[in-house]
């Protein structure tokens, strides 16, 4: 049997004597430092202007719809890409929140969009009955085109554009997305936007009487709206979407484009 060797311990270094106050004044400070830092990091105001995202804590029903929204990072990807090509001298704040029902929506005095958690859960649940698989990638362009659209109002606000009535507002939001999601060449805009036109087909599926205090245009038409504007962005990349009911497209779509283009002129990033 081999005999277990032990080992004498070696005592810690430790400084000398007459260095160790002034070792313990360093860390002190360091610590004083550190905390005050983040302490400053904790309190940075918001930016002065531009969109800036924010969530809310969520009702315990939103739970998951809140989740989905922070993993995904919709809102910080729009605004960033929001503030990218436009210079809003105001801030807008983009709050993801629990509605109750209300509906996502801009609100031109306080200057706030908010994009409600339950209305994700519905759209999640329209996607989910009608193709029977999760409804992730479909949900992910319907909230981007939600975004964009709810910018399109703050746009017009921030721009004093004539007041043409509701119904007109809400077309120029409209377009706004389009124009938004479509200013790349990747596909995903085209794919968000197709993604919201078939959430609004579902929705006039389920409620197939549109409800005459409803500002926006019926669903049937804001579906047929964005892939209008798909198709006539790039007639050849989408063959499937050809109709003699979009042969304007071709036309319409840059003009509905150039005409946002011109009246975001000032706004504009050079």
């Amino acid at each position: 049997m081999a005999l277990r060797q032990t080992r004498t311990p070696t005592p810690p270094r430790r400084a000398p004597a007459l260095l160790r106050p002034a070792l313990a004044a360093l860390a002190v400070v360091f610590t004083l430092i550190t905390l005050s830092t983040l302490s400053a990091c904790e309190e940075r105001p918001p930016p002065a202007r531009g969109f800036v995202p924010r969530y809310e804590e969520p009702d315990a029903a939103d739970r998951d719809s809140a989740g989905f929204l922070k993993r995904r990072r919709l809102s910080e990807t729009v605004t960033a890409d929001l503030n990218a090509y436009v210079d809003v001298p105001h801030r807008v704040v983009v709050v993801a929140r629990s509605c109750a029902g209300e509906g996502s929506g801009y609100d031109p005095v306080a200057r706030r969009i908010e994009l409600c958690y339950d209305d994700l859960a519905e759209d999640r649940a329209l996607f989910e009955a009608a193709d029977g698989r999760p409804a992730d990638e479909p949900l992910a362009g319907v909230v981007r085109e939600t975004l964009y659209h709810e910018a399109g109002h703050a746009l017009i606000d921030a721009l004093g554009l004539p007041d043409e009535g509701d119904r007109a507002e809400e077309d120029a939001a409209d377009r706004f997305a389009q124009l938004m999601l479509l200013r790349g060449d990747a596909p995903q805009g085209e794919e968000a936007l197709l993604a919201a036109a078939r959430a609004y087909d579902l929705a006039a599926a389920a409620d197939p009487e549109p409800d005459p205090s409803d500002e926006h245009a019926p669903s049937a038409a804001r579906a047929e709206s964005h892939r209008c504007a798909v198709y006539g962005a790039t007639p050849a990349h989408h063959p499937t979407l050809a109709a003699p009911s979009r042969t304007h497209c071709p036309a319409t779509w840059p003009a509905a484009r150039d005409a946002w283009i011109r009246d975001l002129d000032r706004l504009l990033r050079r």
